[in-house]
Formats: C-alpha cells, structure tokens, sequence
C-alpha cells in the first residue's frame, strides 16, 4: 500500500511539474495578415454571404475586437503604412516615407522577439525596405516585396517571389509555381513541419484578396451574383468629390456602377477571401501536427478595407468604415474563447500586446497600447477616440459612436457626421441639422487637437489647411523620410 501511495504521488509530482513547464514555456507566435479585408467579411462576424471556416474557428476560439482600425496614409497605397504600423508600432505620421522604410532606430515587432531567442520567419508580402526585412527575421521564403501582384507580371498566379538571402540583397527573382496565398502557405508550412526547438514567430502576409481579383474557379463557384447582397449603402457614384475618385483603385470598374457590376465585384472579392482563408486552414492544421498549435499565439489581422461598391466607391483611399475598419483575432493560450470586444483600437496595438503577452519589454519607439486587458476585463474600455487621416484631403474623428468627417479638395470642405450606433453604414450624413451644430464644433475641435497631438502636417488653423491642393507623392514622402 505505501508503495502505491509513492507512485501515486509520483505521478501527481509529474503533472505537475509537465505543467508548471508548459506554463512557463515561451509561448510562439504566428501571425496571419490579409491583404485589403475589411472588417465585416468573416462570416460567423455576422456576414452569411462568404464562406470563411477557418476564419470562423479562430473567432470562436479568441477574442474579436470587432472596432480594430488602421490609422490611415499619406497616400493611395494604403497598405504600405499600415504595415509599417503594425511592424513598428507608430502612428501615422511617424513612419517613414509613407511605410516605405523603416530605420534601425525603429524596431520591429518581430525584431525584438529575434532579439529574444525567437526564430523569425516570414513569409509574403513586405511593403517596406529589403534592410529593415533582414534584421526583423532570420528565416524565411517564398517573399514578396512590393505592393501588389499586377496583372503585367502575371498576377496572383505568377507571384514573383524570392527566397530568403541572407545578405539581404534579394536579386534572384523566381515566378510561384502556384496561386499567391498556395505559395505562402507552402512556405509556412515547411517551416513548422522542421519543428524548431527554439520559440518561433512567425508572420504570414498574404496578398489576397488585394487585386487583380482572379479566385481559383472552385472558389468562384461559391458565389452566385444573382444571391450576393447589394450594399445597404451601396450607390452609383459618390454624392461629392472627395479628392480620389480618379485614382487606381477606382478604375477597375466604369462609373457610375451598376448593381449588377458591383455584384459581381463582390462575387470575387468573397472568392479571394474564401481562398486566402483555406490556405489559412492549412497553416493552423500544419501548426496542430507540429505539436505547437496549444503554446502559440495566433493572431489574424487585415491591413486595410475596401469599398467595393459602397458609397459609390471600390477603393480603400477614403476614410469610411469599409475602408478604415479591419478584422483583428487574438486566439491562444490565456485568451478567452468566442468573445467580442467592442473597444476603440489600433493595429499598431498589435506589437504592445505581444510584448505584455509574452513578458517582453517594448521599445521606448512603440507608441500602440496594450490590448491584454481586454482578456481579463469584460469592460476593456480601451482608446476614448480614434483619428483617422487620408493624404491631406480627409481628416475623421470616432468617438461615443459619433463619426466626424472632413475634406479638404480643391477649396471645397465637405462635412460628414454619422451616428454609428443607428447608421452602421454610414449612409444619413447629420452635419447640416441644426439640432447637430454643438455636435459638430465640439468634434472639430476635438479632431483638430488630434491632429496638432500626433504632428499632423497639415494645419487646421491655415486655410485649406495649408494645403489647398492634393499632396503630391513626391512632398509626401519628404514629410517623413
């Protein structure tokens, strides 16, 4: 009997040092990014039109912060800077070159954790320079550096990629052999199936569903445009010219838009994003097989929105919730299942949340906040407002639900003011009531003390801001070099 009593304490002994070891073991990391996914585009967030089962299983597993924002851009390549947040946890005007570099001075998220004994490895899309890559991550393939796959180069089907170099150099291109999102999978996959000993991040951008939108035929034959919902706010033009109706994004289909081209539209846009999302499968069901997937961190996030229709609109280069608004899902060990958060935040809170999550002290460069509270709170209140800017011709404000927006084109200075709460689609503009005019001067002059707080170039107290033309491309990327 009393050697019973010894294995059975033994055993209990055992457990429970298998656990304090598990624990205290460092936890991985795996980051999923999409390309130009607006917010409301996973279906168990409430959209029955697209097909996103793995997407799903993340949100059921984590926690949604159903009020994740990008903080906007000086220009039309929206991405770029978002990225660029993400990685260094600034804000808009402090990144550089639009999102285009990123200094030594300026860590990145996964260059602190490298920093840490973490094996760094990326795979996908990089909208920044080759240098600030190599120093975020010591492994990696199947890269991309640029904004988009286009159509000249063969698009999504002919990624032009390259391996990791580790000179940073980066001139030996290769064509994929596969669609984009199959080639960043594949690449990730490989890594987990090494089973590194050491605790890995591991980032994974895709490209889809950014255009040319052109889904593998099964994908595609999801979606029937005759049963794809139009947009509530769905109109054949915009009501008033908000400085970028002629850019890049907004040529892809002829004005004004028919319903039945919008549908279409969308029709395509769900079928890159059932792609991307299958591919995402196979990079957590690879991460189930490793042994890893209960001690890794996931976190699936999207870079910017897009219109699609809405106002009139297709593109990204606006300031409305379609455009600003973006999927954020924390899944993993320490954070609550199925839950919403509906807190005001950042994607650049992204790299303060992994560092408390982790126990890693962030840099004095990050200036996002730690969304880890909201894991333990039910009332995670978070940011009390949020600032959004595009170029130098719209500049918002959200805060209580209350959405102000201002333009600044060619001497014209539209006014917008949406009550979210009632109007989730933005389509009531309530700024010329009379019963609204305290409403807006008290926004205005919160969103101008916004602007001064986080250095905005323009200045609210100079006409047209003093800048009464667009912002050229070349000016913005002095403004922060």
């Amino acid at each position: 009997m009393q050697r019973h009593h010894v294995m059975l304490l033994f055993i209990v002994l055992f457990a429970a040092n298998k656990l304090h070891a598990q624990q205290n073991k460092p936890r991985n990391i795996l980051v999923l990014l999409t390309d130009d996914q607006r917010f409301n585009t996973i279906r168990s967030l409430g959209n029955p039109d697209v097909h996103t089962p793995n997407m799903d299983k993340l949100v059921q597993s984590g926690t949604t912060f159903t009020q994740a924002h990008i903080m906007g851009s000086l220009g039309g390549a929206v991405c770029a800077p978002s990225r660029a947040m993400l990685m260094t946890s600034r804000t808009v005007f402090k990144v550089h070159r639009d999102g285009g570099v990123i200094p030594p001075s300026e860590k990145t998220f996964p260059e602190v954790f490298r920093g840490h004994g973490y094996m760094t490895f990326s795979t996908g899309k990089w909208h920044s320079d080759k240098a600030s890559f190599n120093r975020s991550f010591s492994a990696g393939d199947n890269i991309f550096f640029g904004g988009m796959h286009t159509e000249m180069a063969g698009g999504h089907w002919k990624p032009q990629l390259h391996h990791y170099d580790t000179a940073g150099l980066y001139k030996n291109v290769f064509t994929g052999e596969s669609f984009s999102s199959v080639c960043y999978a594949d690449a990730a996959i490989r890594f987990l199936q090494q089973t590194p000993q050491q605790p890995f991040l591991m980032y994974v951008a895709f490209t889809a569903p950014h255009d040319p939108r052109t889904p593998p035929a099964e994908y595609m034959s999801l979606y029937d445009t005759a049963r794809i919902s139009l947009p509530p706010n769905y109109l054949p033009v915009h009501p008033f010219d908000n400085g970028e109706l002629k850019v890049r994004d907004e040529q892809l289909l002829p004005t004004p838009r028919t319903p039945g081209s919008v549908k279409q539209e969308i029709a395509k846009y769900y079928a890159m994003i059932s792609e991307v999302d299958h591919e995402i499968g196979r990079v957590l069901d690879a991460l189930r097989q490793s042994g890893q997937y209960e001690n890794t961190i996931i976190v699936l996030a999207g870079d910017n929105g897009l219109a699609v229709g809405q106002h009139g609109l297709l593109g990204k280069q606006n300031l409305y919730d379609h455009s600003m608004r973006v999927p954020l899902v924390f899944s993993g060990p320490g954070i609550p299942a199925n839950r919403r958060s509906a807190a005001y935040c950042y994607l650049n809170d992204v790299f303060p949340t992994l560092c408390e999550m982790t126990g890693l002290a962030a840099p004095p460069t990050v200036a996002g906040r730690s969304l880890q509270s909201a894991f333990r709170q039910r009332r995670f209140k978070g940011r009390e407002q949020l600032f959004l800017t595009y170029s130098n011709l719209q500049r918002a404000l959200v805060k209580d639900s209350m959405k102000l927006v201002l333009y600044n084109v060619n001497g014209q200075h539209p006014v917008q003011l949406f009550d979210l709460a009632k109007d989730p689609f933005e389509k009531e503009n309530l700024a010329n009531r009379k019963e609204y005019q305290p409403k807006v001067l008290a926004m205005r002059n919160l969103l101008y003390a916004e602007m001064r707080a986080y250095g905005d170039f323009c200045d609210p107290a100079k006409k047209d801001w003093g800048y009464p033309g667009k912002l050229k491309w070349e000016d913005a990327l002095r403004i922060n070099p």
